[in-house]
């Protein structure tokens, strides 16, 4: 599959949303809250990180940079952001920071391709870093997609748009199923531990801090026995969606995976991301939503799966 020709350019983010954490205390806050170290991150760097009930379930997933020593920015999707920042506002308590909906005070664009470069940015920078690119703006280097260079572009809501061609946003979305990464929106919440959805192999989990809310269980996961469920980059025929069921021909009576996250290709069919059990992957013929369902077929992932850390 192509995406060359199509996937280049800016695309406006209105699925995505901010969460701002502003304060001495802003990082100490986070790095007890999420998966990832927030203590130490540094100025050109950027965190993928998740926010974990008690049971180790992801409730939310971040992309997180710290553009000033007090200030740390949560870019998130917009549907989970309230009942996301309503449960880290009940952990605050004594600690000095505050948590806001910041969504209007920034725009953000998903660049791709040649925008990189157009934007002053170096395509070859890998992923997790954060470039600042002067008035206030941020890039964050992301996976590619189909080796196709994108990055995240962080900007004043009053900023002038990033330069390049126009990208269409429904193909931007696509682009991020290809990429390989798990964006937890409300079908998924509480599905999956980080390690359902890969984020242990793409530096979404700090397996050497401290405590965090489900960090036993989900230490517990990786250290003791074969994870069992992983997440796959899938095509399938027809339309599938986030939350959707995946059932194998052989067995259709009891689910084997669930569709994290998915979006309909420019050359036809759709992409999926779907976290499944292993076992059942090898076994193959794979259908979403009921065991005569569209078909599946599963696609190299752009990383690889750590079995161990």
């Amino acid at each position: 599959m192509t995406t060359t020709v199509v996937l280049n350019g800016a695309a406006t983010l209105s699925p995505l949303g901010v969460i701002r954490a502003e304060g001495p205390d802003a990082a100490s806050f986070l790095h007890g809250q999420l998966t990832q170290d927030f203590s130490v991150l540094g100025a050109t760097e950027a965190r993928l990180a998740a926010l974990c009930t008690a049971k180790g379930r992801v409730i939310a997933s971040f992309i997180g940079i710290r553009p000033q020593p007090e200030l740390i920015l949560l870019v998130c999707s917009r549907d989970i952001l309230a009942a996301t920042l309503k449960r880290l506002s009940m952990y605050v308590l004594r600690a000095k920071v505050k948590l806001t909906d910041a969504t209007d005070q920034f725009a953000l664009y998903g660049l791709a391709g040649t925008a990189l470069t157009a934007n002053g940015l170096d395509a070859a920078t890998p992923p997790g870093q954060r470039t600042a690119v002067g008035d206030g703006v941020s890039a964050v280097s992301l996976y590619p997609a189909d080796g196709v260079p994108r990055a995240l572009w962080i900007a004043p809501a009053d900023h002038a748009a990033p330069a390049g061609p126009q990208l269409d946003t429904d193909l931007w979305q696509w682009s991020e199923v290809r990429s390989g990464i798990v964006t937890v929106t409300t079908p998924i919440i509480e599905a999956f531990v980080p390690q359902m959805i890969n984020y242990e192999s793409v530096g979404g989990v700090n397996f050497k801090k401290g405590c965090y809310p489900g960090q036993e269980i989900v230490a517990r996961s990786q250290f003791r026995g074969t994870l069992k469920r992983r997440t796959y980059l899938m095509q399938a025929g027809a339309a599938v969606a986030a939350g959707q069921e995946v059932f194998a021909a052989a067995d259709g009576d009891q689910p084997v995976g669930t569709v994290a996250q998915a979006a309909q290709a420019p050359g036809g069919g759709w992409s999926a991301l779907v976290s499944m059990q292993i076992s059942a992957l090898e076994a193959g013929a794979l259908h979403a939503g009921a065991a005569n369902g569209p078909a599946l077929s599963v696609e190299p992932l752009p990383y690889p799966l750590l079995e161990d850390i």
